[in-house]
């Protein structure tokens, strides 16, 4: 590791100060912070790096080096991050894979252990983590914390197999994600005093309020298609010891353009202190989750940032280690292994569908349930609807916009389940995709059923992927490693996002980010009304329609 001194205006987060200063940096750690003298205009400013307080890497549709490629270049040095959607794919095998991938740069990820796989028994998933896999997970160095208790019926409800990973967790001196959307009063304070910490589910600033009132820490997330940044920002106002930033699951695309500095810029917009900004973007996350990572502290290890202001963020270098990573939007050197030469993991087991596997008969019913999607929220709405029937089948409404979707098991041959979906808009072809949290299952919507069985068998024969095809056109990003993430450069899949999610918005899809939303739509722990490989699920009464 080189040794190196840098000049600049030193933003000291912990004690509320600004002063222009030289930070030396010595075998990776921060040997001196030395005052020079008050604030320097016009100079740039260096500060702690951003921290993702929650996310998980898979969503990226990249393994974890290429996410840190791509987050670096925007002054990310760290992530908590939950695996839980490779491990409901492939258990402990994808956990390891994760690990594993991320230990090959010298960007600091820190896992958590899945706390539900499967997410509920509801649901057709590759794997299963029993307590006693999650306690395995537990005691080692590199999981900080235990990911997020989706389960929160079985917490209210005490369930003994929650319980016993919330106390395994506790024993090893390790926090309790939560995830708890909609909970409060009473039901909250159950879920808190059973030893959870954190919410990132949070849909209004009553909700969020309630939480913080009970000690609670609240993640503002700002994702790809779940996004809450608005609604809670100005809680950071006054409670800024107890909030966080975070992205929950953010595609390539949006990757390439920002991170948690957005966050930062958006917030200063609306006058928040930049202190209780830069609490929540670089220092809440390490002193929660007991990160190894510095708070540009003397002896702390050297992961800071230059910023040209404190307006924009504009990062001119990332350092992590003391190790320069990247200047200037770029990434410096060859840190990035390729990860084709590294073993990879799936889990796909399913044959080829047919057109007639996705009918739905019309038995004489006047409504029919239908799933209405929310553009920038993981909650959907119940709704009722005239069907529109067609040779004795209800068909997709396309004037109504209620189009058909389904959910097709890929570990195993099984009937498909079919429901109805309103605002996608497609007018033409259909969308799929083997991203569906939480079991990653195929999901697709479109129509007509001719076009939603193409788009499923082309998911299928690259044992997962995105598809978009219509106007005697496809388009496909292939997900090999677990369907959930590609083995290419970071950029390159991003460019291939754009693409694909271009092509699906020509077909006529109006939602901001139409596979991230699909994604969600079988989502079965976030209410109202979603669909699994199993059928058609409420989420308020836990239970299928």
């Amino acid at each position: 590791m080189s040794n190196f001194k840098v000049e600049g205006n030193i933003v000291d987060v912990t004690k509320r100060n600004i002063f222009f200063g030289e930070v030396e940096v010595e075998n990776g750690k921060i040997k001196s912070i030395n005052k020079i003298s008050e604030q320097k205009p016009n100079n740039h400013f260096i500060l702690p790096g951003f921290i993702d307080s929650h996310v998980h890497i898979e969503s990226s549709m990249l393994v974890p080096s290429e996410f840190a490629r791509l987050a670096v270049v925007h002054g990310t040095v760290s992530t908590v991050s939950d695996p839980h959607e490779i491990a409901n794919v492939c258990g402990m095998k994808g956990v390891e894979f994760m690990i594993e991938n991320g230990n090959t740069v010298p960007f600091k990820f820190n896992f958590g252990a899945p706390s539900c796989v499967p997410a509920t028994i509801f649901e057709t998933a590759g794997a299963e983590l029993n307590y006693h896999d999650v306690k395995a997970l537990l005691q080692r160095s590199e999981i900080k914390y235990l990911s997020e208790m989706m389960n929160f019926p079985g917490v209210l409800n005490n369930d003994e197999e929650v319980l016993k990973k919330i106390a395994a967790a506790h024993e090893l001196n390790k926090p309790v994600d939560g995830h708890a959307p909609g909970l409060r009063n009473n039901a909250i304070q159950q879920y808190i005093d059973a030893g959870i910490s954190t919410d990132h589910e949070c849909f209004t600033a009553e909700e969020a309020l309630d939480k913080l009132q009970r000690g609670m820490k609240i993640l503002i997330r700002e994702g790809s298609a779940a996004k809450n940044f608005e609604a809670l920002i100005d809680l950071l106002n006054d409670w800024p010891e107890l909030i966080m930033f975070c992205s929950d699951d953010k595609h390539p695309d949006s990757l390439v353009e920002s991170h948690i500095n957005e966050l930062c810029e958006r917030a200063v917009v609306k006058e928040i202190d930049i202190f209780n900004v830069l609490q929540a973007a670089c220092i809440n996350p390490i002193l929660h989750y007991k990160l190894d990572v510095g708070q540009l502290q003397v002896g702390d290890y050297a992961d800071f940032i230059i910023v040209e202001d404190l307006i924009k963020f504009k990062v001119k270098q990332t350092y992590i280690d003391g190790m320069l990573l990247s200047e200037n939007g770029k990434t410096v050197g060859n840190w990035v292994q390729h990860v084709e030469d590294q073993e990879s993991v799936n889990h796909f087991d399913c044959s080829f569908k047919k057109e007639e596997d996705f009918i739905y008969p019309f038995s004489g019913q006047e409504e029919i349930p239908v799933i209405e999607a929310l553009d920038g929220q993981l909650i959907t709405n119940r709704l009722t609807e005239k069907p529109k029937v067609s040779n004795g089948n209800i068909v997709s409404d396309l004037e109504h916009d209620v189009l058909k979707m389904v959910v097709v098991n890929r570990y195993h041959d099984a009937p498909v389940a079919v429901s109805f979906v309103k605002n996608f808009g497609l007018k033409r072809g259909a969308i799929a995709s083997s991203v569906a949290h939480d079991s990653h299952n195929i999901i697709a919507v479109g129509v007509d059923d001719k076009s939603i069985c193409d788009a499923v068998n082309l998911v299928i024969k690259e044992t997962g992927g995105v598809v978009a095809l219509g106007n005697d056109r496809e388009e496909v990003l292939p997900l090999p490693v677990a369907g959930l993430m590609s083995n290419q450069n970071g950029y390159s899949v991003a460019e291939s996002y754009t693409s694909i999610d271009r092509f699906a918005k020509e077909l006529g899809s109006t939602l901001a980010a139409p596979f991230m939303t699909l994604s969600f739509m079988a989502l079965l722990v976030i209410p109202r009304l979603k669909l699994s490989d199993k059928g058609l699920f409420d989420g308020d009464e836990f239970r299928f329609v």
